[in-house]
């Protein structure tokens, strides 16, 4: 048998060296490019062009995305046009319609997310005094104000609540237009303006105990119109939307601060208490007990009679008054007591 024809390898012995002299070269033509094809028309370097200007916008840049899409839909259009007129490829014609479908959705939909919400033009004074300065999305506040919410009427002399008959549990109202009046028993304690919460100290105090009723009656001075959430409902959608549940929790917390500090009435005296007048001054988190106790202290101080202090406002016995002269012994010269002990070794 032949083992030289079965065996498709040759082996080389050791130390041989080729011979670079007689090798065959392979032509140069095959392996580079011996002549340039002429350069392409304009439609394919427009195209080119708005690739590259895409790429390049800053991602800083508000509307980079909206740029960056378009750019590359009209860069895909001028490859299919440079592709079918002048180069009659139908493979990158293919591909660069791909490409530009692609790209075309994505540019939609993201001029789609931008578009104007238009804003009912009686919520619209809300949006911008409420929630447009702590930089609210119009489309949250369209979601906000579109779904379980609707916009009731009250007529001059109507109630809004009654005290102790009235529940606290089923709504939370912001006032749109008009005037209401709060009293307590015949007293009047504040007024309730446009873009402020009708009933935000019972939604507070009422967070952690239901069936409570109100304590104060509200009662429309002027035509009303206000915005009613359901109370439930908004509760499940805040818990779904962290960032409106924080504002929520601002805004409420800001408008009983304003209702405490509006009741400086002096014909009040002692008849009744901050707690009294509206039970919901508690507030559900530890955190804010301090303040909201300060503020109780306040306005109760402010409705006393001269020369009567509140509780809240009294010294503690167990506080120690500063004195003076503590200040002064770090600049006193020592006494001949201490320079000796401090002579002894």
């Amino acid at each position: 048998m032949n083992t030289t024809a079965m065996s498709p390898l040759t082996v080389t012995p050791l130390g041989f060296i080729p011979d670079l002299k007689n090798a065959t070269l392979v032509p140069f033509n095959e392996t580079a490019c011996e002549n340039w094809k002429e350069i392409h028309h304009l439609v394919f370097h427009v195209a080119n062009i708005c690739f590259a200007v895409g790429l390049v916008i800053p991602t800083t840049l508000n509307l980079h995305m909206i740029f960056l899409r378009g750019l590359l839909t009209i860069g895909c259009a001028l490859f299919i046009i440079w592709a079918t007129l002048y180069r009659c490829a139908l493979d990158i014609m293919i591909w660069n319609s791909v490409f530009l479908v692609v790209n075309l959705l994505h540019f939609i939909y993201l001029v789609y997310k931008r578009r104007p919400i238009k804003i009912e033009k009686e919520l619209s004074s809300l949006y911008k005094r409420m929630f447009e300065p702590l930089h609210v999305p119009p489309e949250l506040f369209q979601r906000l104000t579109g779904q379980f919410c609707n916009i009731q009427t009250l007529k001059t002399g109507q109630a809004y609540a009654a005290e102790d008959k009235t529940s606290v549990d089923d709504r939370l109202s912001i006032l749109l237009k008009g005037k209401m009046k709060v009293s307590y028993r015949g007293h009047f304690l504040h007024n309730i303006y446009p873009c402020a919460f009708i009933d935000s100290p019972e939604f507070r105090s009422t967070q952690m105990n239901r069936g409570e009723k109100f304590q104060v009656t509200i009662i429309a001075d002027d035509n009303c119109k206000f915005l009613c959430w359901s109370r439930e409902r908004l509760t499940y959608f805040l818990e779904s939307e962290p960032f409106l549940y924080e504002i929520f929790k601002y805004l409420i917390g800001k408008d009983i601060t304003n209702k405490l500090y509006s009741l400086n009435d002096p014909t009040l005296n002692d008849k009744l208490s901050v707690m009294q007048m509206r039970n919901s001054m508690a507030s559900s988190s530890d955190s804010e007990d301090g303040l909201q106790m300060f503020l109780r202290g306040t306005s109760s101080a402010s409705s006393l009679r001269p020369g009567r202090t509140s509780p809240y406002l009294r010294t503690s016995a167990k506080m120690k008054p500063i004195e003076e002269s503590g200040e002064d012994d770090v600049f006193e010269a020592p006494s001949a007591d201490k320079l000796e002990l401090q002579r002894l070794p």
